[in-house]
């Protein structure tokens, strides 16, 4: 089956075109469309051998945008499928799916309503998700459409772990509460630590961690999340490239009122102006920012140790949660490919039983074990692949129509 895997964000729509026959699935075509809305959008996009092409597109929506992919797909030239008609269906990722999505859906209008209902959760991102829903509708009307949901994973969460203490009304009428993102990427990487390994998943206590620009952690017990550490929004948790991850409310508070900044001011703050950049006064990019800690640069190397010390407190307590930990899995951008951060957070998990194999940790991007033998909790990198989830996802969903 030949599944086109979209990702519309409010000002992109990046793509996939996975071929599911087989044992392995393969990837025919992937790339995106850029700066939706400005007079200057383009297309990217990888060719067959692996070299990048880039075509301008000019003022753009997200209907245009979807129409240069299936175009480009379909190209004589730099196209991987003859026509439309070859298109099974469609996978989108949705970000918010509330408390209404615990599992991937076929899209109907039903659905689309009850994702319209959580925009005020996702006022970024669901709008623009039903935007590039509506755009295929528009252009392929009798292609399968299935969304799955960055929150549907973590909806195993108990109340004790998803609850804030604020006042119970705030959850009962607003839906004030932690959804947790990045679901798709603990789905794939616990589950398939476990085949690499051997192990059991439905018996297996797993932390994993996906570290890139915006990360997250998830405490997985018997293959259901039990606690993760984003929340309402993706802002709370761990230290990221440019959001505050957690910090005092009243701290925000203080800085409302001595700076009189506006909502959307302090929204722009913890979103965009805050992490590892906001910190270092350099950059969000981990790799620039391990470059200016070997130059002797103090202020990035503090903005590194917080970002470590961050993810080893998160290990500590979900490894107290689960009552110990069998796994620890490394995903994202800065998980698979930064050696030194794998070291730095495990050098401190004795306690655990947790050693590292120096020699095996030097990979990067690539399936590894990189604990020893002894080490009594498996220390795992295992690149992620949130696109193939959705593709399988959708694959299992339209082949039971």
């Amino acid at each position: 089956m030949k599944i086109l895997v979209l990702n519309s964000g409010s000002s992109s729509v990046k793509y996939k075109l996975i071929d599911t026959a087989g044992k392995e699935a393969k990837t025919l075509a992937e790339g995106g469309v850029e700066k939706i809305g400005l007079p200057d959008g383009l297309l990217k996009f990888k060719l067959a051998d692996g070299s990048k092409q880039t075509v301008e597109l000019g003022h753009i929506d997200h209907k245009d945008a979807i129409k240069a992919i299936l175009a480009n797909l379909t190209d004589e030239k730099v196209g991987c499928i003859d026509s439309y008609d070859c298109i099974d269906a469609v996978g989108h990722r949705i970000v918010h799916g509330g408390e209404k999505f615990s599992e991937s859906v076929l899209i109907n209008d039903e659905v689309i309503d009850k994702v319209r209902e959580c925009y005020d959760l996702a006022p970024l991102h669901n709008p623009a998700n039903i935007t590039g829903i509506e755009a295929i509708t528009a252009i392929l009307p009798n292609v399968p459409q299935v969304g799955v949901f960055d929150t549907a994973f973590h909806q195993t969460m108990p109340a004790k772990a998803y609850m804030y203490a604020l006042p119970y009304k705030y959850y009962k009428e607003d839906g004030v509460r932690r959804y947790g993102f990045h679901g798709t990427s603990h789905r794939y990487v616990s589950r398939r630590a476990c085949e690499f390994l051997g192990a059991d998943y439905e018996k297996s206590r797993i932390i994993t961690c996906h570290i890139g620009n915006g990360a997250s952690m998830a405490a997985i017990v018997d293959g259901k999340c039990v606690d993760t550490s984003m929340g309402l929004t993706p802002v709370e948790g761990l230290m990221m490239g440019t959001r505050v991850g957690d910090v005092d409310p009243g701290a925000l508070i203080y800085l409302m009122n001595k700076h009189s900044l506006t909502p959307d001011q302090l929204q722009n703050l913890i979103n965009k102006e805050s992490g590892v950049a906001g910190v270092s006064g350099l950059s969000s990019d981990m790799r620039e920012i391990e470059a200016a800690v070997a130059a002797g640069d103090k202020m990035a190397t503090l903005a590194l140790d917080m970002y470590e010390l961050r993810i080893t407190k998160y290990i500590g307590a979900y490894a107290a949660e689960m009552d110990g930990a069998d796994i620890i899995v490394f995903t994202g951008g800065v998980g698979e490919n930064q050696t030194g951060l794998r070291a730095n957070v495990c050098k401190t998990l004795g306690f655990m039983g947790v050693t590292i194999d120096a020699e095996a940790n030097k990979v990067r991007g690539e399936e590894k074990l990189i604990s020893t033998a002894d080490s009594k909790v498996k220390v795992v990198v295992i690149p992620t692949d949130e696109e193939l989830t959705i593709a399988r996802d959708t694959e299992a969903i339209v082949s039971a129509l």
